[in-house]
């Protein structure tokens, strides 16, 4: 999971995420972002061809293919068909669960780094900025979207997300990375539940 999570990571290809205000500012992309903001713009289109052409041979599904093992069982397949009949709603839900199992992933992984005692401060504060990054740039994917399904849930990931900038941004005290670890791990709860929530749904609705 180490290794995968690293290769994301380098996927972004910029340093540590600038200081920000949540909503102001987005991270670069990188292929798994970029493919899913085309995907999305051919649903706003109305051209489900296009956007299930662009599923299937894209770099996102690359990625969740890879992670099948960590996903959902038959995720790729409810976003595969619900592109292809057109529900939206559906494919919506599949996108979003798959990139908040990413936020998790990367937040316990922050955690777990930031947490590593044996390395310097510094060093844990610049590896947490980059993970903060990573994190941002796929739940700021699906906000909209937890956000429509969870207002509450959506909050509460912004709101442990900013705290966990703040205690390493680029002036903070050295020792604010020892802080770090509970708003990772809120985030890692909140998107567990909203995946638990989101698969529920879904096996009612099928």
């Amino acid at each position: 999971m180490t290794l995968a999570l690293v290769a994301l990571l380098l996927l972004g290809g910029a340093g540590p995420a600038a200081a920000h205000h949540i909503g102001a500012w987005a991270p670069r992309d990188n292929p798994v972002s970029a493919n899913f903001k085309q995907i999305k713009f051919s649903l706003q289109e109305g051209k489900r061809d296009v956007a299930l052409r662009l599923y299937e041979t894209g770099d996102l599904r690359r990625e969740l293919r890879a992670r099948a093992t960590t996903l959902p069982a038959g995720l790729d397949e409810a976003i595969r068909t619900g592109l292809a009949a057109g529900d939206v709603p559906a494919a919506e839900r599949g996108l979003m669960v798959f990139f908040l199992r990413l936020v998790h992933e990367l937040a316990l992984e922050a955690d777990r780094q930031a947490g590593d005692t044996t390395a310097p401060p510094s060093a844990r504060a610049a590896a947490a900025r980059r993970f903060l990054e990573a994190i941002w740039r796929y739940y700021n994917l699906v906000d909209f979207v937890v956000s429509q399904r969870d207002a509450k849930a959506a909050a509460g990931v912004r709101l442990a997300f900013e705290e966990a900038e703040e205690t390493v941004k680029e002036n903070a005290p050295a020792d604010g990375v020892d802080r770090i670890g509970g708003p990772l791990r809120t985030i890692a709860k909140i998107v567990a539940g909203l995946i638990e929530t989101s698969a529920t749904t879904a096996r009612r609705d099928s």
